[in-house]
């Protein structure tokens, strides 16, 4: 049995107040080194398939609870309804922290966690975040597309409509399904216009942008096949949109009076990452591992830039013929390579999941930050699809551990679906992948300080230090070549999102940086026993954990807990 090493624990059942009394920068130190020198347990424990019953029935009765009560056909999230649920939530809790997870396996103990994370993702949203009183974009309800991770970014209410789960010409029992879920919009519309009281004046300004954004999807649904014909499913969407449209210029009318900040400050911005996200750093050591990878990024950019000097620049795609071209040739590319050098198994269903979304081609003067590095090698970016290789594991091999199986909660994935998609960027480019074209490597260590970049301008907006127009500033001035201010949507929707949910636009870098970590650690358990490290074995036992906060993967790969709670 191996042995597990409790590195911090700063959380108790009954006190939730985090207790840090060192620097900032001797924190982080701190934490470098206890993540590399901890004592290396002696044996790797396997994954268990099923989960301890106690906490999988407990996990059960919370989803349950935490999808709301109805009132007049659409989700309930007025304050009341909050209020009188509480009782109901403590008991919960409690019930959790009632379990003894004395002598459980380590699988079992991250199940347990996880549901713990989601529990006071609940409770911090009910405190602090409120979307629902603060976020006028927690109201969108149409999803035209399927997110890359494994669910939406950003706080979404209960009721969302993916039309991208819908086959079009509906059958019968969809169409009614479609029709009563679009006749949802109206109501929940207008208790949007008694529960938004919050004074969030980037949230609210940019939320209207969602909402109008909304009236425009709803009226191209009627282009698809077989919506115009049918009477039932075009008057629902005509009341929809006029809902939409009102709620819109609502909006408007309230913004002149929005005064307030639109960050949770440094304090609440720690706690969450650290309670919720299981994200072992504070609002000050994301600060200084950011400002560490954009000046990495820039510097090592300008070493490859020196090194290539000589070389001709990289051509970009000039037509729709020549980026399909490329875009095939650079998707067979990634996936031979990932095979043939045994970086992870790649699966039957890989190829499809990544030919399913590369892309076409966009005029120079229309493209935006990801898409100009597109047009000059796909690769780098769809190294950043391994989104798409996890979510079609998910589809075609779900985890067979209950908690496991779906979405997580609260966006809690973003440090094991982002950190993982950016790492591996500059992961398979050290292990070889632009050995034919080394001016790709460019490309790498742009889309690196474009990260960095962004959270940063996120963190600064969330301590209220910066507006989020000046937080965009940073992500747009310290892009490398311009390449953030030749689009402007893109910096917008970015920004807004990350203002929205507190820890997704740095969990780019620090998730990158975990998942090194536990590659770090994993090896340096493999060498102290003398067993050799593996690549594929390595990524692939990751990925058979499931997306998990890294910390709870790693914990599970080594026997070594590196988060802030209870052993």
């Amino acid at each position: 049995m191996a042995h597990c090493y409790t590195i911090l624990i700063l959380h108790t059942h009954t006190n939730h107040q985090l207790k840090m009394t060192t620097t900032a920068n001797s924190r982080l130190v701190t934490y470098f080194f206890i993540f590399l020198f901890v004592s290396t347990p002696l044996i790797t424990l396997a994954q268990d398939t099923s989960s301890n019953q106690s906490v999988v029935e407990l996990f059960k009765k919370w989803r349950s609870f935490e999808n709301p009560p109805i009132l007049d056909g659409a989700p309930d999230y007025t304050s009341e309804t909050f209020e009188k649920r509480t009782p109901e939530f403590k008991s919960l809790q409690q019930q959790l922290y009632a379990i003894d997870t004395t002598g459980w396996s380590i699988p079992d103990k991250v199940d347990w966690h996880i549901v713990n994370a989601e529990i006071k993702g609940y409770d911090f949203n009910q405190r602090i975040l409120k979307p629902w009183a603060r976020d006028p974009a927690f109201y969108k309800t149409i999803w035209t597309d399927r997110s890359d991770v494994p669910a939406h970014e950003g706080p979404a209410h209960h009721a969302i409509i993916d039309v991208w789960k819908y086959n079009f010409p509906l059958s019968k029992t969809d169409q009614t399904k479609f029709i009563a879920a679009l006749k949802v919009i109206p109501v929940l519309n207008e208790q949007a216009k008694k529960n938004l009281t919050g004074n969030a004046k980037d949230l609210w300004v940019a939320g209207i942008r969602d909402i109008e954004t909304q009236s425009k999807d709803l009226a191209q649904l009627k282009n698809l096949d077989g919506v115009q014909k049918n009477k039932k499913i075009v008057t629902a969407i005509d009341a929809a949109i006029t809902s939409t449209n009102n709620l819109a210029e609502w909006l408007k009318t309230e913004a002149v009076s929005k005064t307030g900040p639109s960050g949770i400050g440094k304090e609440n911005y720690t706690w969450y990452l650290q309670n919720v996200h299981l994200v072992p750093l504070t609002w000050e050591d994301e600060v200084m591992l950011l400002k560490r990878e954009l000046t990495r990024a820039w510097s090592a950019l300008k070493l490859e830039e020196h090194r290539n000097q000589n070389l001709p620049e990289l051509d970009d795609a000039s037509s729709e013929e020549e980026y399909n071209k490329m875009a095939k040739a650079s998707a067979k590319s990634l996936l031979e390579f990932l095979d043939k050098n045994e970086i992870v198994t790649v699966k039957d269903y890989f190829e499809t999941a990544l030919n399913d979304h590369l892309g076409a081609y966009v005029p120079k003067e229309k493209r935006n930050f990801f898409w100009i590095t597109a047009h000059l090698d796909q690769r780098p970016l769809y190294s950043h699809f391994y989104h798409w290789f996890e979510l079609a594991r998910m589809d075609n091999e779900p985890n067979p551990r209950e908690i496991r199986k779906e979405a997580l909660l609260y966006n809690i994935f973003d440090s094991r679906n982002e950190g993982t998609a950016t790492a591996v960027e500059e992961m398979f480019m050290d292990a070889g992948l632009y050995d034919d074209q080394t001016r790709s490597r460019e490309i790498v260590y742009i889309m690196i300080a474009q990260r960095a970049a962004r959270g940063l301008g996120s963190l600064y907006a969330h301590a209220n230090l910066m507006t989020s127009e000046e937080a965009g500033s940073i992500h747009s001035n310290y892009t490398p070549r311009g390449w953030m201010k030749t689009e402007k949507d893109l910096l917008l929707f970015e920004q807004h999102l990350y203002l929205r949910q507190p820890g997704y636009g740095t969990s780019y870098i620090t998730g990158k940086y975990l998942l090194e970590n536990t590659m770090a650690e994993y090896a340096r358990m493999k060498e102290s026993k003398n067993e050799p490290f593996e690549m594929k074995v390595f990524f692939d036992e990751l990925n058979a954990i499931g997306s998990i906060p890294i910390t709870l993967g790693r914990w599970q790969m080594t026997g070594v807990q590196s988060f802030l709670g209870q052993e």
